[in-house]
């Protein structure tokens, strides 16, 4: 009989922290992010014209010439897969990493054969998320030649268009100053069509 006691009174505590755990906990968290942090709650999406276009916080694969690169990824089946987030785990020494490095240095050689800047680490690394969506300011100043090549537009008014996408450190002593890829690619488009339609 004791046996019988302890078990039901078991089986009620795990249905009551089930209850609690799974289902008010969730609810109560849930409605209290959609009360105060409604944007962040939905994923921070990105709106062009009433349409998603992406997230402020996972990287897209911008491959085009035409467009600033984000950072490489590394996830698994396709660059910034978010239900694969994670790094390369390749060592420093990893001879797959160096030729992974120098492939991508080749690349962007490749793309714009007349930059002769020193390349950003962050064009060639990934980061141990494999989606991140932000790349250095320098990152992004490398590329204005090849940009400013492609689109036929001034090389001083994509440095406008970096300079005002550039967030800088949290509080001015967290983090590094950063640009968003994508929030700079939508500036980006938005600047090429007024200026070819002026």
């Amino acid at each position: 009989m004791d046996a019988i006691k302890h078990m039901k009174t078991a089986f009620i505590l795990f249905m009551l922290l089930s209850i609690v755990t799974g289902l008010i906990y969730p609810a109560v968290v849930t409605v209290i992010a959609q009360a105060i942090f409604p944007w962040h709650a939905n994923g921070s999406l990105v709106q062009q014209k009433s349409v998603a276009v992406g997230s402020e916080l996972i990287g897209q694969n911008f491959s085009e010439a035409k467009y600033f690169w984000g950072r490489p990824s590394a996830t698994m089946p396709y660059p910034y897969n978010a239900m694969s987030s994670n790094g390369s785990n390749y060592g420093p020494m990893n001879p797959e990493l160096l030729m992974a490095v120098k492939n991508r240095i080749a690349t962007l050689q490749q793309s714009d054969t007349q930059n002769h800047l020193l390349i950003p680490v962050d064009l060639v690394t990934t980061s141990a998320s494999g989606l991140d969506p932000d790349i250095s300011p320098y990152a992004a100043y490398y590329q204005v030649h090849r940009v400013a090549k492609v689109r036929n537009l001034p090389e001083d008014q994509l440095k406008i268009l970096i300079h005002d996408a550039i967030h800088p450190r949290f509080a001015a002593v967290l983090g590094e100053a950063r640009v968003n890829v994508l929030e700079l690619n939508l500036a980006l488009d938005a600047f090429d069509e007024n200026h070819h339609k002026g």
